[in-house]
């Protein structure tokens, strides 16, 4: 159905059924901009890690609180972001989400005042709270903006734009941020001249993020203005922690679980590729160098994802899914059994496999939500916490062993994506349908 603009007074958002979906080319075009715009600023915490990881001398483990600060945000906002959709709408939720992203962008700035790693881990955390919004608004509605039987197709492809955003950002951020790691020995200093350095060097960091704010701001007024393109249809107004009895649902509670491995296998992989590409038995890289070709394993996702949007029409995507999660544990085996090269290139062509794998298990959990499309939305957006624990699990596992042998995490998690692929193989039963 086409929906016009409306001036209803009623901030309530769409309500998607079975056998209904919205036809509104423009608004696609407006949720690919977010996707590339979350996804890219998500991947700068690639490059960000190793540059907190040298100035307050980290260890594997402490440099992954990075990741856990900002997925722990999708742990505790993404059922109120929920609530936030179901009162407000999706565009004026989006508007919320790009501002506190802003927010969070302006905060490098005292932390970056104080040279205190944790003032640091807090602008992550509201950072990521703004981008967990906006992706419980994003995932749902581009699944509605069009047919529900090329919603996996879809989803992947808008996927494709969040990848664009990662293949850039962190390519430019090694550039603005990691140009002058290992220039000096941060453990030859001590007191005032160790803060005087630590805020010094952050300044690359903040002046990234400021330029950043003003971006979003600028989107989230563009958003703002438009905030009544959508009309509105009432929607189930269930309460907020009732979402969670969706987890019952065998298909939607395994999806759940997918999200949490995939994304903190992802993570995990990211968040450790430039210091593996370090290593001396691997390319021996330095920061920068390392840090530039941080873009191939998200470019190789960004490439996937449009192969994928296409054979997704083809193939059962459960079988897709499986297949793309087997050939990434063969890849970690080789890049952690493999030496120079071949285990560098192995591990950065994992981000081609992992392409289809967010948007896949996002739709096969959602398939039969109906109009609780939203609640199921901020669930499986919870899951994405799975970002905040298995790096700090990596982490550990590098400190105690090696980087190659905490590649094993990531690749534990892979094979719990390979059993749900196989699992949800065959569409779900109209008798699962949400009422």
């Amino acid at each position: 159905m086409d929906i016009a603009p409306t001036s209803s007074s009623d901030p309530a958002t769409l309500e998607q059924t079975a056998n209904e979906h919205i036809d509104a080319p423009d608004l696609r075009l407006f949720v690919f901009a977010l996707f590339f715009i979350f996804g890219g600023i998500t991947s700068l915490n690639d490059v960000v890690i190793p540059k907190l990881k040298a100035l307050f001398t980290l260890s594997y483990a402490e440099a992954m609180l990075v990741q856990s600060a900002f997925f722990a945000a999708y742990l505790l906002i993404s059922l109120p972001a929920a609530a936030i959709v179901r009162r407000v709408g999706y565009l004026r939720a989006a508007a919320v989400g790009l501002i506190t992203m802003a927010l969070g962008c302006l905060l490098f700035v005292p932390a970056s005042s104080f040279g205190l790693f944790a003032a640091f881990l807090l602008a992550i955390f509201v950072l990521a709270s703004g981008i967990t919004i906006v992706q419980v608004v994003a995932n749902p509605l581009i699944s509605m903006l069009g047919p529900p039987s090329t919603a996996h197709s879809r989803l992947t492809f808008a996927q494709a734009f969040n990848s664009l955003g990662t293949t850039i950002f962190p390519y430019v951020g090694s550039i603005l941020i990691l140009h002058s790691l290992n220039e000096r020995d941060v453990a030859s200093l001590t007191g005032t001249a160790l803060r005087a350095y630590r805020a010094q060097e952050s300044q690359v960091i903040v002046s990234t993020y400021l330029g950043l704010a003003s971006v979003l701001l600028a989107v989230a007024g563009v958003v703002w203005v438009r905030r009544k393109r959508l009309a509105a249809q009432p929607i189930a107004k269930t309460p907020v922690w009732g979402a969670f009895e969706l987890l019952r649902r065998p298909r939607f509670g395994f999806g759940t679980l997918g999200i949490f491995l995939y994304v903190g296998a992802e993570v995990a992989i990211g968040s450790v590729i430039v210091n593996f590409l370090m290593q001396p038995d691997v390319l021996g890289l330095s920061a920068r160098e390392a840090g530039e070709r941080v873009p191939f394993y998200w470019g190789g996702a960004m490439i996937g994802r449009f192969i994928g949007a296409y054979l997704l029409r083809l193939y059962s995507p459960g079988k897709v899914l499986a297949s793309a999660a087997a050939v990434a544990i063969l890849l970690l085996a080789i890049a952690g059994t493999g030496t120079a090269s071949l285990s560098g290139r192995a591990l950065l062509a994992i981000g081609l496999f992992n392409s289809i794998m967010f948007p896949t298990i996002f739709t096969l959990a959602s398939e039969g939500l109906g109009s609780r499309a939203h609640e199921g939305s901020g669930i499986i957006c919870i899951a994405i916490v799975g970002g905040a624990i298995i790096p700090l699990i990596t982490g550990h596992v590098a400190d105690v062993a090696s980087l190659k042998v905490a590649l094993a995490v990531p690749a534990a998690c892979y094979a719990g994506i390979v059993a749900f692929g196989i699992y949800a193989r065959r569409p779900l039963g109209a008798h699962y349908e949400a009422t």
